[in-house]
Formats: C-alpha cells, structure tokens, sequence
C-alpha cells in the first residue's frame, strides 16, 4: 500500500492551497496593494505638470525641377538636420532665447547659465517623419516642455522660426560656398590653359615649318622645288651647249675673216658646222620628247634653240655668199686695217653679245640651281625633324586638351552652381513650411496620471505579492491535511474531520466579509481614481 501511494503522480498545480492561502492572507495582499497603488498615484499628483508644445515643419522639395537646375547643396537631409540642431542648440542660442523669455527663473533656487542651457535641451525634441514607401525624410516635429502652456508654445514658436531660417541660411551658405570653391578651381584651371596654350604656342612658333599639321604642304613645296631644279639643270644644260655653239661660230667667223684667200670656200665649211649643230640640237630633242611633252620648258626652249639656229644658218649661208661677191670685186689692196674693220663687222658684233648674254644665263642658272638646292636641303631637314617635333607637340597638346576639359567641365559646373545658388536665393529649392501654428497644450504632457494608476495598480499587485510570499516563506505551520499526508512516511487511514463551534462559525464569515468589503473599498478606490484621472488628466 505504501508502495501505492509513492507511485501515485504528484500535483503539480495545486488551486486548493492557493485559495486557502488567498483566504487566509488577503487582508496582507489587499492592504499592500491599495498603499502601493496610493503612492504612485498621489506622485502624479505631486509632481509638477509639464505642458508639451509641438508643430509639425513639411519638408518641400525643390519647385523646379532637377533636370532643369540641379541643387548644388548636400542632399542628405537628416546629416543637414543634425548640423541644424547643433546650431540651434548651442549655448549661445540657448541663453538668448531664455533670456528672451525669462525661462527657468525659480526664487528658491538660482540657476548657472549652464544648467539653464542643459535644462533647455533636455526639454526640446525633435523627430523625424519618414515616408513608409520610400524611406524619405517628408517633415518632423519639434517640441516643447515647460510647466505654462502658453510657455511651451512661445518657445516652439522660437524654436521653429529658428529651424526655418537656419535651414534657409545653411542651403544658401552650402550652395555659395560650393560656387566660391568652384568659380576659385576654375580660375585655376583657367590660369593652367593659359600657361599651356603659351606653351603651344610657343612651341609653334620656334618649330615654324617642322608641325605635323606642315607635313603635306612641305612635301608639295619639296616636290615643286624638286621640278624646279630639274628644269633649271635642263636650261643650264641647254645654255651650256649654245655657250659651246657660239663659241664655236666665233672661232668660224674670225678664221673666215683672217684668211680672206680661202674665199667662198669657206661657206661649205661653215655650213658644216652649222649643220652639226642642228644635227645635235634635233637628236637632243628627240630625245627629250620620248620622256616629256611638247609643253615641257626644256623641250620648248629646245625648239626654240633649234629655229634660233636654223636663222643663224640660214643667215650665215647669205652672209657669206654676199662676202664671196664682194671679195671677187674688190682689189688685193686691202690692208691689216681693212681686215681689223671687217672682223669687227655687224654679224660678228651680234655672236659676241650673244655669247655673253649666254655667259650671263648660265650664271643666273647656277645661282638659281644653288638656292633651289639649299630650299631643298631645308625642307628635307624640316621633313627629318618632323618626328621629334610631333612627340613634342603631342604631349604639349596632350596637356593642353586634359586642361581643356577640366577647364570646360568646370565652367559649366560654375553655370549649374552659380544657378542654383540663385534658385536658393529666391527660395524656389528645397525649403521648411509650417503647416500649423505650435499648439497650446490643453493637458500636461507630464505626469500622464492614467498610465501612474494603471502603473501604481501594478506596482500594488506586486508589493502585496512580496508581502504575501514573504509571510508564506517565513510561516512553518502545517494548514492543510494534503502537507500533513505529505510529511508522514505512511499512508493516512482516516482523518478526523474539524468540528467548529458557533463562535468560530461567525468569525470565519466575519473574516470573509471583512475580506470581501476590504476587497471591495480598495478596487473602488482604484477605480474611481483611475476616472478621476482620466477626467483631469
């Protein structure tokens, strides 16, 4: 049997025992609870009532649009809100709106100004509004404690004005500090393209005929100067050989004129002559025009040469027929004189000019072939320096565009800023609006009396939870049959049950009305305290 009874499941829950434990300790646990309850809520009725003032500020995006005027000032809003709250809540903002207002000023005690500036900021708070969507920062709400309504609003009235005119003042600053920076860079960067187009220009001017850009056009000079020279060799040969002609009839015409026996003999010999030469002038021709055109100068001045002496012959052939009538006619008493006149005759006059003005081409042609030959040699020299000159070039030019651009895209960031610092100027950028005016609080913010009830209510229930365990704890009598049966090492048999008298039948249900009635006062109590605050909260 007793093997029975140990086998059997203990209880783990067991009602009975704690509603004797209610039965016999309420009165510890109600009293407890009512004192608790009573203390926490009579503190909210003590401590000094704080009036909270708040406005909500919209945040407005830019009225005109991005892709037209972009800003030129931080976007991140809450970073610029941190920066404003700084400003604001610095101590010398501070103490001159408390001073303004007369804030903190307690006859019982007198505050340092650093006191009155932490108390201040302690009372002010702020909070962000953010859009569910999109995570943005729309608006946030600035608020303000103080024990007088009309206070508390006075204050936020400052210290949104404040929020306002230092979010103004901050974008206008940014924004001008950003075109300043800018418009400084730019100065910079113009000062460099100068230096750098100096540099080209510089670099132009000593290199003048040795650019890249002067390559086709030096080829083309060259090429021209190249004809050039080989028209001259051409016409300095052809000189050279009427050179050797006229020398050649000279020596003809004085041999002729010296031995005057000889006759018209000589006009088959001079004729001879003559015609070698036409012979040589015509192969030299044939020659030319296998390689050339007719309207190639050295073939020109070829022909022309060869018709010259055609007239030269033709004109000799005479000449000598008229001297040969002559010399038969005339008589064997001619002196040296006479000879000396005749050498120096027209025809001979005529050949001996010619003959200089020969010597006087070929001179010319010469010093024509020399300055041909040293433009050549310059723009062959050009043309090898071209290279060097191209690699230096390309870097000067190469720094030159990199300042260029840098140049450009700072002008142009200079227009965008300059831009959009005057769209800040005239307040068409991103802006705080006042929606409403700062409210003037009704009920104090602080103490909220209906959370200290409900508060006071908890902590009742826990303080006579403590005193009721407590008791419970430091209690060593046994109370009911089921602790009895539980200390014995046997099982019970039969119990014998109470046997109470009238007397101790009215005192027990005088202990349950006085539990009743005290139950019944005390959640009264907490209710009608709990209206009461909710009422004049």
């Amino acid at each position: 049997m007793t093997a029975d009874f140990e086998e059997q499941p203990k209880q783990q829950f067991d009602i009975g025992r704690y509603m004797d434990m209610v039965r016999r300790r309420h009165m510890y646990f109600l009293v407890p609870l009512f004192f608790g309850w009573l203390l926490v809520w009579g503190a909210s009725w003590v401590l000094p009532a704080r009036y909270l003032s708040s406005v909500l500020i919209l945040v407005e995006q830019p009225s005109m649009p991005k892709n037209y005027v972009v800003p030129n000032v931080d976007d991140d809003l809450q970073t610029r809100l941190v920066s404003i709250s700084q400003q604001i809540l610095s101590r010398t903002r501070l103490l001159l709106i408390i001073d303004k207002l007369h804030l903190y000023t307690d006859k019982r005690r007198h505050y340092t100004p650093d006191e009155e500036v932490a108390m201040m900021r302690s009372d002010i708070h702020t909070d962000l509004v953010h859009d569910p969507t999109t995570g943005a920062i729309t608006a946030f709400t600035v608020a303000y404690s103080a024990p007088n309504p009309y206070l508390a609003q006075q204050v936020t009235k400052e210290l949104t004005a404040l929020f306002i005119g230092e979010n103004q003042k901050e974008i206008e600053k940014q924004s001008e500090d950003t075109t300043n920076f800018i418009s400084d860079r730019l100065a910079d960067a113009r000062t460099n393209l100068a230096e750098q187009e100096a540099k080209v220009r510089e670099f132009e001017a000593a290199h003048e005929g040795e650019l890249p850009t002067q390559q086709t056009s030096n080829l083309q000079i060259l090429s021209g100067l190249q004809a050039q020279i080989l028209n001259e060799q051409d016409s300095l040969n052809t000189a050279k050989q009427q050179r050797v002609y006229y020398q050649s009839l000279i020596e003809q015409y004085r041999t002729l004129h010296v031995a005057p026996s000889q006759g018209s003999g000589a006009s088959p010999t001079e004729a001879s002559a003559l015609d070698e030469q036409l012979i040589k002038l015509r192969s030299q021709l044939a020659d030319l025009s296998t390689r050339y055109t007719d309207q190639y100068p050295a073939v020109q001045n070829l022909k022309d040469e060869i018709a010259k002496t055609e007239k030269m012959r033709d004109q000799e052939v005479a000449d000598l027929k008229a001297r040969a009538n002559a010399a038969k006619q005339s008589k064997a008493t001619s002196n040296t004189n006479d000879l000396s006149d005749g050498i120096q005759s027209g025809p001979l006059l005529q050949l001996e000019g010619q003959l200089r003005a020969n010597q006087t081409e070929i001179t010319n042609r010469e010093q024509a072939i020399a300055g041909l030959n040293a433009k050549i040699n310059n723009y062959q020299a050009r043309l090898n320096a071209e290279p060097a000159s191209e690699q230096q070039l390309a870097d000067l030019t190469r720094g030159y565009e990199q300042s260029k651009a840098n140049y450009d895209d700072l002008l142009k960031k200079e227009n965008e800023s300059a831009m959009a610092t005057s769209m800040e100027k005239v307040q068409q950028g991103e802006r705080f609006t006042m929606l409403d005016a700062p409210t003037l609080p009704q009920k104090p913010d602080f103490p909220n009396r209906l959370k200290f009830c409900a508060a006071g209510f908890g902590f009742g229930i826990a303080l006579g939870g403590i005193v009721v365990g407590g008791l419970e704890f430091l209690d060593g009598r046994l109370h009911s049959d089921k602790e009895i049966t539980d200390l014995l090492p046997i099982a019970v048999i039969a119990e014998i049950p109470e046997v109470l008298s009238s007397r101790d039948e009215k005192r027990n249900r005088r202990r349950v009305f006085l539990g009743w009635a005290m139950a019944a006062l005390v959640f009264t109590c907490i209710l009608v305290g709990s209206a009461f605050s909710y009422l004049h909260a």
